[in-house]
């Protein structure tokens, strides 16, 4: 994944001065550390020419010098040598700086899927806002210790049964109780117990009980 998000940027799919310029100072980068940094991503040419860079920022070359230095130590930044040409040049490389940034999608995306409640899902699901009365009785199941995940089971089995009411889903609850379902796992082997009774139940009645006496 992070590899993928690395690459993303990389192509500037995705607006990379305005991830950097809201996410900036979790990296501890300075706002003029942000104007270097901008620059230099949309410079095509990543051949390292200080007096160039100088120049367009209008600040003085040594400013620009400890600018680099104070990324460089921050691993956001490394000068590098590569051959071009037959010829020894050096380059401005700025991989770390994508790896950190992915890291700050990563983290976000976690924060936002975290972030969807149980009671979105079941607006989600009824294709509606859920009632204050609702919240209070999905609450109150959650206050008698039924899991989320037995929750949304009950959920998924209603809208099974084109049941779209809180009171259908409450009398699936309370019956798995009795029946001790408190899991996926719970309710598959129920299902599967009943499913095996059924049959011998079936095959019992099949059975010819005058040709066994014969």
């Amino acid at each position: 994944m992070r590899d993928k998000i690395i690459d993303i940027l990389k192509t500037n799919n995705l607006s990379l001065p305005r991830l950097l310029l809201l996410n900036y100072k979790q990296l501890n980068i300075t706002e003029k550390e942000l104007v270097f940094l901008i620059y230099i991503i949309n410079e095509k040419d990543m051949s390292f020419n200080p007096k160039k860079i100088s120049k367009e920022l209008n600040e003085e070359l040594t400013y620009v010098m400890s600018i680099l230095e104070s990324l460089m130590e921050k691993s956001i930044v490394r000068l590098e040598l590569v051959k071009l040409n037959g010829v020894r040049n050096e380059i401005l490389n700025i991989d770390e700086l994508y790896v950190k940034l992915s890291h700050l999608v990563i983290i976000e995306e976690k924060e936002t899927i975290k972030s969807t409640s149980i009671y979105d899902i079941f607006e989600e699901k009824f294709g509606r806002t859920l009632s204050p009365m609702e919240y209070a009785i999905i609450g109150g199941w959650i206050e008698m210790d039924f899991k989320e995940e037995l929750i949304l089971l009950a959920l998924d089995e209603a809208i099974y049964n084109g049941v779209y009411k809180l009171n259908y889903i409450d009398k699936i609850l309370f019956e798995w109780k009795k029946k001790n379902i408190n899991s996926k796992e719970d309710k598959v082997k129920n299902e599967n117990d009943f499913k095996t009774k059924k049959t011998e139940k079936k095959e019992l009645y099949d059975y010819n009980w005058l040709e066994e006496n014969e």
